[in-house]
């Protein structure tokens, strides 16, 4: 072992521009000791710049697991140890550890090539990417859903928080549900979330149900097609029979797309046929389950005229099943599931015992683990039994 360089008073730069085949020697810092508030943390290189630039945060309450989230990504944060000692090296200025250090032995100034250690790491954190954690988010935004009788004025609000009804800012939703800003954004678009006077809210069921039931009769008094639909004509005209055209917008929004710019600022809208279809499917299946037959009969009568409706439209929507000779239809729908695949595969076979594939399949396809497969998430889940290569795989709960 070559004689140790004589490096600036010991500090963690000494190790840094230490050579190849030299050596140096460590020792114990003054304020050793186990200096819990530092940890360390491995990261992958394509994570690097959003932490060097501060582009990450840590999300989670009290009595949850931190997750780090980047702007589009979620990241548990797991521990691991390590049986090698990994020591941790201030800089050679101590005050930029600790406003207060001091070099408590003057005597030693002539000493300072040695390392001082402050620390001995027994592991480090490391990050592994998870799925947005969204079922609180649909959790909290329910406990206040938007209602046809609600008006939205300051001395109203402040009587609402008084009485501990929860409405949720966007920074409100980044503090509670451990998901990145895009993941967010898009969980509230899955769940049909606007933002009023800053909050964000689901509409209630049948606050929806009127105002598109109120759209669809117009477009009938006024001769619209639901294919082309004047954005300003369509919430003028709403919001002269009561509706917020913040709501008539969010209908539009919800039920269509839109297809041109149009004349002026508006824009042109086309109702989504299937949307539609699922929507007034739902609005009947409230009731409970019904026979098959009775149901198409509703259906397609509640369906506005020119609208072709096909059962298929109601995957991952309803279940049936046959009770003696005839067939009936219930509400089952996937946007009532929980996200996580396990809580998923729980209810899923609680509500059956044995799925065959066509039945499973819609139930299943949204779910996304990094770094696992659909596939993967059967075989971890579930137990496939086939009586004959032709029949249809059955699944049960593993």
């Amino acid at each position: 072992m070559e004689q140790p360089q004589r490096l600036c008073k010991g500090g963690a730069q000494a190790v840094v521009n230490l050579q190849p085949n030299s050596s140096i020697s460590v020792a114990y810092h003054p304020l050793f000791g186990p200096h819990n508030d530092l940890i360390l943390l491995e990261l992958d290189e394509k994570l690097l710049p959003d932490v060097l630039h501060q582009r990450v945060s840590l999300r989670g309450q009290p009595d949850e697991d931190a997750v780090l989230c980047t702007q589009s990504k979620t990241y548990a944060i797991k521990f691991v140890g390590t049986s090698n000692s990994v020591f941790l090296i201030p800089p050679s200025d101590e005050s930029a550890l600790h406003e207060n250090a001091r070099d408590s032995n003057e005597k030693d100034h002539d000493q300072q090539d040695v390392a001082s250690v402050i620390k001995v790491a027994p592991g480090n954190m490391e990050l592994v990417e998870v799925a947005p954690r969204l079922d609180k988010l649909k959790m909290l935004l329910s406990e206040n859903p938007y209602k046809s009788d609600e008006v939205f004025e300051v001395d109203e609000l402040e009587g609402m928080e008084k009485n501990k009804i929860s409405l949720f800012k966007w920074d409100d939703l980044t503090d509670r549900v451990q998901a990145s800003d895009d993941e967010l954004r898009s969980g509230l678009h899955s769940l049909s979330a606007v933002e009023i006077d800053g909050y964000w809210r689901i509409v209630d069921e049948k606050y929806m149900d009127m105002i598109l039931n109120m759209l669809l009769h117009n477009s009938v008094l006024n001769d619209w097609s639901l294919y082309a639909l004047n954005e300003n004509e369509v919430v003028g005209v709403l919001e002269s029979d009561g509706f917020p055209p913040k709501l008539a917008l969010h209908c539009l929004q919800n039920y269509g797309s839109k297809v041109d710019k149009g004349v002026g600022n508006s824009c042109i809208w086309s109702l989504d046929e299937k949307r539609l279809c699922v929507h007034f499917a739902r609005e009947i299946l409230r009731r409970g389950k019904m026979k098959m037959e009775s149901f198409m009969e509703e259906w397609t009568q509640k369906i506005p005229e020119g609208i072709q409706a096909s059962f298929d439209m109601l995957e991952g929507e309803v279940l049936t099943e046959r009770l003696g000779v005839e067939m009936w239809v219930r509400a089952f729908s996937l946007s009532s599931l929980p996200s996580s695949p396990a809580e998923r595969f729980s209810m899923l076979f609680r509500e059956r015992p044995k799925w065959e594939w066509k039945d499973l399949q819609p139930y299943i396809k949204d779910l996304r683990v990094p770094g696992l497969s659909s596939e993967g998430l059967l075989l971890k889940y579930t137990r496939r039994t086939q009586p004959t290569l032709d029949a249809e795989p059955v699944f049960s709960a593993r």
